[in-house]
């Protein structure tokens, strides 16, 4: 998850300070809970409002059918 942010937030000329200003978090806190993949689903929506992006969170079957 941390590269796909990164990735939005390249698009977006945002850095993940800026990013963590507008969550009202310090970034350290933001990137330690992106390294550690301990971040809640809502701090994702969080960002994903931030960034002006949609967020898709799924199951994937082995055949490729998302749930």
């Amino acid at each position: 998850m941390n590269e796909k942010i990164k990735i939005v937030l390249a698009s977006r000329c945002k850095t993940f300070k800026e990013l963590s200003l507008e969550m009202g978090i310090d970034s350290k806190s933001l990137l330690n809970k992106l390294r550690t993949e301990s971040i809640r689903t809502s701090e994702l929506v969080q960002i994903a409002d931030i960034l002006d992006v949609k967020l898709e969170i799924n199951f994937v079957l082995e055949d490729g059918t998302k749930i």
